[in-house]
C-alpha cells in the first residue's frame, strides 16, 4: 500500500514539474489579441508547448532551437507565420507541419539543416514565402521541394559555401514567384533548363562568386525573367560566347550589378548580353568596382547600338581604381543615344566631357548627385548643344558656390524645367540671376542662404528652399504653386499676396509663434499647409481658431500632432488640439470689466454707507487724531495761555462775542478767551489752529444750538476734543445750552457727547433776565476749577 501511495507521488510530481515546464516555456512568448507571438531573442531551446489555434504568427528566431517534433506545432491550425530563422535547427520531423494548412510565410534561414526533404512542404498548399538560405545543404533535397506549393511567390534557398549544384527538377512545379533569390556563391554545376521550367519570374536576385555558369543561366531565363540582379560576382573573367537562342522574345526589362568586380574585357562581354534584349532596358550597377582604363572595344559597343535599348542608368559608389589613366570614353558613345535618364551618385564625378554631353541627344533626366561637379567644368558639361531635351538636372551635393554663374552656365539647357542645386554652399544670394527661360521647379534647400533676392527666377512653380537661415520671405512669385521653406527661423507666415497661386506650403519646424483665420483665407488657393514643429503660443484666441474649424483638419496634413504649445510653460509639449486654458486668460476682457464694474458698486456702495453712516467724518477724525498724536496729550502749565477755548457757531456771534466776552474779560480779575475770529494764527491749517488752541486753553466752552450742530468748523473743534479732552476723562469741556436742543438732533457719531450730556451738568442759558447772573457766576466757577 506504502509502495503503491509512494509511486502516486512520484508520478504527480513528474507532473507538476512538467506543467511548470511548460508555463516557463509558454511565458517566455508575448502574444497580443490578434494572435501575433513574438518570443525572438530569448535563449528558448525549443518550441514552447501548448500552443493553440489562437496563434497566428509566431516568431521564434534568434534562439537554440535545435528539433523541431510533429507535436511542436500540432495545435497551430490557423498559423499563417512561422519564424524559425537564427537557430540551431538541426532535424525537422517528417509530420511537423502536417495541421499548417494555411500557413503562408515560412522562414527557416540560417539553421543546420543539412538535408531538405519534400515531405515537410507537402502540406504547405497556401505557402507563398519560403527562406530556406544560410543552411548547410549541397542540394535542394533528392526529389522536388516545391512540386505542391502552387501558391509560392517568393523563394531564397541556397548558402554562401556548400551549396554547389542546381539541377533541373530543383523547380519543377513553380510556375510564377515574383521574387527569386539564389545564394550560389560557390555553384560548381548548372543542369540546363533547370531555371526554364519557371514560366516567368518577376524578380531573380543571384549570388555567384565566379561567371562561369552564369551564360548558361542566362540562356535559361531570357523569355521568362523581367530583373535580372547580380550579387557579389567577379566578373574579371566573365566571357559570354554567342548562343543559339530559338525564342528572342525577352522579358527582361532590368538588370542591376552589385558589388560586382568588372574589366574592361569582361564589360565588352556584358554588353554582348545586350544583344538579346529586344526592349528598353533599365540598367544599374550599385558599389561596382572598374579594373580598367576605358578601353573598350567600340566594334562590340556599335553592335549593341543596333540592337540594345538602354533607356535608363544608374551607377552609384562606383569605383576606379585606374582613373588617372581612364580614356575618353567616346568608345561608348555609341550606346548613349537613345539613353533617358542617367543617374550617377557619389561617384567622383568632377567632369561630364561636352562630346559625351553633346551625345546625350536623348537625355531627358540627369542626376549627378554626391559627386565634385564645380562651376568651371559644369559650363564645359552643358556646352552648347549639350543634353538637347534634358528637362530634370540634379547637382545636389557638390561643389557649386556661385549661384549667378550655375544659372548663367545653364542658360544653354533651353528645355530645362526642373533644377535641384539643393546641399551646395550658394553664400550670400546675388541680386539679379538668368535662368533657362522654361524653369519651373528650383531646389535650393540647405544652401546656407540668409536672405533671398531676385536671383530667384519668376517663372517658377515650385520652390524648395527648405534647411536655410531666411528669418522672412518677402518675394513676388506670381506662378508659384508649391513653396517648402521648412526649417528656417521665419516668425510669421509669408504674405499670401506675394503667392497668389499657392496651392501647398511647407514652413514646419520654424519659429511661428501663431497664425490667424484671416491669414489662412488670404492665401485664396491653398489647399495644403504644413506648419507643425513652430513654437506656437497657444493663446485663446489661436486655440479658438484651431480646435473650431473643422476644415482646418483637411488643409493642416501634420493635424494634429505636430502642433504642439510652446507657452505658457505650463501647457508646454502639449497638442494644440488637446490644450485648454483657464477662463481668466482666456476671458481677460471681460473678466477685467467685471472686475471694474464690481469695483465701481463697491466704491458707490461705500460712498453710501460713508454718508449714511458718517464714514467721511471718521477718516477726518482720524487724521486729525494722528494729527494730535504727534504732541503732547496735555501741555505743560506754562503752555497755557487761555483761560477758555470758545467753540460757537457763527450765527451765535452776537451773544458770544457781545455778552460773554463783556461778562468774562471785562470781569475783575478778568478771564482770557480764545476765539477763533480774533486769535487764530492766519495762515496757519485751520485744524492746527483748533488744536493748538484747545491745547493751549484751560477750559474749553461748547456753545451749544441748533446752529452749532449744523456748523461744520464747530463740529471739527467739538471733534477734536472728543477724540482728545474727553478720552482724557477730565473736567476741561464746559458745555452751555444756549437754547433747548433735542438729544435726536446730536449726531450719532458724538456718542460720548451724547453720553456725558446724560451724565454730567451743563449750563443752560436762561431767558429770565433775574436768573442770567446766576449764570454768570456759575461759569467763572467751572473756568476756574
Amino acid at each position: 500500500m506504502s509502495r503503491a501511495l509512494w509511486m502516486l507521488w512520484v508520478l504527480g510530481t513528474i507532473i507538476s514539474l512538467s506543467r511548470e515546464g511548460a508555463l516557463d516555456q509558454a511565458s517566455s512568448l508575448s502574444c497580443d489579441i490578434t494572435g501575433v507571438c513574438d518570443g525572438s531573442s530569448r535563449s528558448l531551446n525549443s518550441i514552447p508547448s501548448g500552443l493553440t489555434a489562437a496563434v497566428k504568427s509566431l516568431d521564434l528566431s534568434n534562439n537554440k532551437i535545435t528539433h523541431v517534433s510533429r507535436s511542436d506545432l500540432h495545435g497551430c491550425v490557423n498559423l499563417k507565420a512561422l519564424k524559425l530563422g537564427s537557430n540551431g535547427i538541426s532535424t525537422i520531423e517528417e509530420d511537423s507541419f502536417f495541421s499548417l494548412g494555411s500557413l503562408e510565410h515560412l522562414d527557416l534561414s540560417y539553421n543546420q539543416l543539412s538535408n531538405l526533404f519534400s515531405s515537410w512542404f507537402r502540406p504547405l498548399s497556401s505557402l507563398k514565402f519560403l527562406n530556406l538560405l544560410g543552411n548547410p545543404y549541397k542540394t535542394l533535397g533528392e526529389t522536388s521541394l516545391f512540386s505542391h506549393l502552387t501558391n509560392l511567390r517568393i523563394l531564397k534557398a541556397g548558402n554562401i559555401y556548400t551549396f554547389a549544384e542546381i539541377r533541373e527538377r530543383d523547380f519543377s512545379g513553380l510556375t510564377f514567384l515574383e521574387e527569386l533569390e539564389i545564394d550560389a556563391s560557390h555553384l560548381k554545376k548548372y543542369e540546363p533548363k533547370s531555371l526554364k521550367s519557371i514560366q516567368n519570374i518577376s524578380h531573380l536576385i543571384l549570388r555567384m562568386k565566379q561567371p562561369v555558369l552564369l551564360p548558361e543561366i542566362f540562356v535559361d531565363i531570357l523569355s521568362s525573367l523581367e530583373y535580372l540582379e547580380l550579387r557579389d560576382t567577379h566578373l574579371n573573367t566573365f566571357r559570354f560566347s554567342e548562343v543559339s537562342i530559338n525564342d528572342t522574345n525577352s522579358l527582361i526589362k532590368k538588370l542591376t550589378f552589385t558589388n560586382v568586380e568588372i574589366t574592361d574585357e569582361s564589360f565588352n562581354e556584358v554588353v554582348k548580353i545586350l544583344n538579346y534584349v529586344s526592349r528598353s532596358l533599365e540598367v544599374e550597377f550599385n558599389d561596382c568596382t572598374l579594373n580598367g582604363i576605358g578601353d573598350f572595344d567600340i566594334s562590340i559597343m556599335d553592335k549593341a547600338k543596333q540592337l540594345g535599348n538602354i533607356e535608363t542608368l544608374t551607377i552609384r559608389r562606383l569605383r576606379i581604381p585606374y582613373f588617372y589613366s581612364f580614356y575618353d570614353l567616346s568608345s561608348i558613345y555609341s550606346l548613349t543615344g537613345r539613353v533617358k535618364r542617367i543617374t550617377i551618385e557619389n561617384s567622383k564625378v568632377f567632369l561630364v566631357p561636352c562630346s559625351l554631353s553633346q551625345h546625350l541627344k536623348s537625355l531627358e533626366y540627369l542626376d549627378l548627385s554626391g559627386n565634385l561637379m564645380v562651376e568651371e567644368y559644369l559650363g564645359n558639361s552643358a556646352c552648347e548643344h549639350a543634353w538637347p531635351f534634358l528637362q530634370t538636372l540634379i547637382l545636389r551635393q557638390n561643389h557649386l558656390k556661385s549661384l549667378e554663374k550655375t544659372a548663367e552656365t545653364l542658360l544653354t539647357l533651353k528645355n530645362l524645367t526642373n533644377l535641384d542645386i539643393s546641399k551646395n554652399g550658394f553664400h550670400p544670394m546675388p541680386e539679379t540671376c538668368q535662368w533657362p527661360a522654361k524653369l519651373k521647379y528650383l531646389n535650393l534647400s540647405s544652401a546656407r542662404i540668409d536672405h533671398l533676392t531676385h536671383c530667384v527666377p519668376q517663372t517658377l512653380e515650385t520652390l524648395d528652399i527648405s534647411n536655410n537661415n531666411l528669418n522672412s520671405f518677402s518675394l513676388i512669385l506670381p506662378q508659384l504653386k508649391e513653396l517648402y521653406i521648412s526649417r528656417n527661423k521665419l516668425k510669421t507666415l509669408p504674405d499670401a499676396s506675394f503667392l497668389p497661386m499657392l496651392l501647398v506650403m511647407n514652413i514646419n519646424r520654424n519659429t511661428i509663434n501663431t497664425f490667424s483665420k484671416e491669414q489662412l483665407d488670404s492665401f485664396k488657393k491653398l489647399k495644403t499647409l504644413e506648419a507643425g514643429g513652430n513654437n506656437f503660443i497657444c493663446s485663446c484666441e489661436f486655440l479658438s481658431f484651431t480646435q473650431e474649424q473643422d476644415s482646418l483638419s483637411q488643409m493642416l496634413i501634420d493635424w494634429p500632432e505636430n502642433y504642439r504649445c510652446d507657452s505658457p510653460s505650463y501647457v508646454r509639449g502639449q497638442r494644440v488640439q488637446d490644450t485648454r486654458l483657464s477662463v481668466s486668460e482666456c476671458h481677460r476682457v471681460a473678466l477685467v470689466s467685471a472686475v471694474c464694474c464690481v469695483l465701481f458698486l463697491l466704491i458707490l456702495l461705500t460712498g453710501v454707507l460713508c454718508h449714511h453712516f458718517h464714514g467721511l467724518w471718521y477718516m477726518k477724525m482720524m487724521w486729525a487724531w494722528l494729527q494730535a498724536k504727534r504732541k503732547p496729550k496735555k501741555a505743560p502749565h506754562r503752555d497755557i495761555c487761555y483761560d477758555a477755548f470758545v467753540s460757537y457757531s457763527e450765527r451765535d456771534s452776537y451773544w458770544v462775542e457781545n455778552l460773554m466776552v463783556q461778562e468774562l474779560e471785562h470781569f475783575d480779575p478778568p478771564f482770557k478767551l480764545c476765539l477763533h475770529k480774533r486769535d487764530f494764527i492766519p495762515g496757519k491749517w485751520i485744524i492746527d489752529n483748533i488744536i493748538d488752541s484747545i491745547e493751549k486753553s484751560h477750559k474749553s466752552i461748547f456753545v451749544l444750538s441748533e446752529n452749532f450742530v449744523k456748523s461744520e468748523w464747530c463740529k471739527y473743534e467739538l471733534d477734536f476734543s472728543h477724540f482728545r479732552l474727553f478720552d482724557e476723562n477730565n473736567d476741561a469741556a464746559i458745555l452751555i445750552l444756549l437754547e433747548p436742543i433735542e438729544k435726536k438732533a446730536i449726531p450719532q457719531r458724538f456718542c460720548k457727547l451724547r453720553k456725558i450730556m446724560n451724565t454730567k451738568t451743563y449750563l443752560e442759558w436762561p431767558t429770565d433776565e433775574v436768573q442770567q447772573q446766576g449764570f454768570w457766576l456759575n461759569l467763572r466757577a467751572a473756568i476756574k476749577s
